[in-house]
């Protein structure tokens, strides 16, 4: 069985050349990702012993990135020495990522496939990402579940999302997709954000601890985003451990 949601992924894949345009469509993801690699680069330290002073810090990590895009969280993790596996159920999107790791001279394993698939062929990694992915499939606790099941004993699933929240649905749909226009109208459903105890639910269902649960701010005086360990009203991130 695949969570995979066709008309999720069409969306997606119309927009698929605009990846690596600071500017464009994902001019969102562009401007956290910063915040989203803080926060995942200190997680994977923190679990596995892992000093970011390093120039390579994940040296021997496997890691996989469910959604993968274009490769903007596929390619700082590789440069910081994880062995990556980025996977995307858009075919448009391979390509795309596949072309801008070769221009930066990076070994980065792409394909064209979904969790569910990849799980089904035994593979487990030591961390898994699924960063703003969960609010795009068609049943989460069973992605959820796929994903614990592509972890070894000791890995872990790092997890962002919008809550859903009225504040989230003012300022993601409202605020981004109609008035800012930074994201393409109806790119979200409000009704399919995740809040944070339904994610920790989901992880507890499938056999993953919930360690951790930080908010994502966005700033509209500085323009600038940053993590929050109270505010989860609208875009949070969660880590599981695989016991």
């Amino acid at each position: 069985m695949s969570s995979i949601d066709r008309s999720e992924v069409d969306k997606f894949s119309a927009m698929a050349a605009e990846w690596w345009d600071p500017n464009g469509k994902f001019r969102p993801l562009h401007q956290m990702n910063p915040i989203r690699l803080d926060y995942i680069t200190r997680q994977i330290a923190a679990q596995f012993g892992r000093d970011l002073r390093d120039d390579r810090p994940f040296e021997g990590l496997s890691l996989l990135d469910i959604g993968c895009g274009g490769g903007l969280l596929a390619e700082p993790m590789t440069r910081l020495g994880a062995k990556v596996t980025g996977i995307d159920a858009s075919e448009r999107n391979i390509p795309v990522a596949q072309a801008h790791a070769e221009e930066q001279e990076l070994t980065i394993v792409y394909r064209a496939t979904t969790a569910e698939a990849l799980a089904e062929e035994g593979t487990a990694y030591d961390v898994v990402l699924a960063m703003e992915v969960i609010e795009h499939v068609a049943n989460p606790p069973e992605f959820m579940t796929t994903c614990g099941a592509l972890l070894k004993p000791g890995g872990i699933v790092i997890c962002s999302t919008l809550n859903r929240t009225a504040k989230s649905f003012a300022l993601a749909i409202v605020g981004a997709e109609w008035v800012l226009r930074w994201l393409p109208r109806g790119t979200h459903d409000w009704n399919r954000f995740v809040t944070p105890e339904e994610m920790k639910r989901m992880m507890d269902s499938a056999g993953i601890a919930c360690v951790d649960r930080t908010g994502m701010v966005f700033d509209p005086l500085s323009w600038k985003w940053s993590l929050s360990a109270t505010d989860l009203s609208v875009n949070y991130v969660g880590t599981a451990v695989k016991d």
